[in-house]
């Protein structure tokens, strides 16, 4: 499954790229996140609560960055296991680029799901696999132009 958007956010790139670098930024903006630790450097471990169709879990998962090209780019790699929910693992471009009015920040997300999640069929996921996307991006320039996490 893939997904793609753009967004432009009224903060400069250097702002930007921080916020999706830091812990406490992310774990705000993150749907259903209930805890998030590591760093950039590292990588970041996370636990999260979500309800896709009839199938609700909690998935373990990890995150590395990979290409990192401050302040300009990266890519995420990530997989997380709900139990017998099944996985999802994937990994996203993130391209920052000054624009009129602050930064355009795209993105562009390749996934897999196994297990009862991919017997949901591509219809739920995907739908809700875009929902979870436009959600996090919502509250992640929400978090930036108002300095509040």
């Amino acid at each position: 499954m893939e997904l793609e958007g753009t967004r432009i956010i009224g903060a400069d790139r250097a702002t930007i790229w921080d916020h999706l670098n830091n812990p406490e930024t992310l774990k705000a903006c993150i749907p259903g996140c209930e805890e998030l630790t590591g760093s950039p450097d590292d990588g970041f471990e996370a636990v999260v609560k979500q309800k896709v169709g009839p199938v609700k879990a909690t998935f373990k998962g990890a995150v590395t960055l990979e290409d990192v090209n401050a302040p300009n780019s990266y890519r995420l790699v990530g997989e997380g296991k709900g139990g017998v929910a099944g996985f999802a693992k994937g990994a996203a471009d993130v391209t920052l680029t000054d624009t009129d009015g602050g930064t355009e920040l795209t993105y562009h997300v390749d996934a897999k799901v196994g297990g009862k999640l991919a017997q949901l069929g591509n219809r739920i996921v995907g739908g809700f696999a875009k929902k979870m996307a436009d959600q996090f991006f919502e509250n992640f320039q929400s978090v930036v132009e108002t300095g509040e996490v």
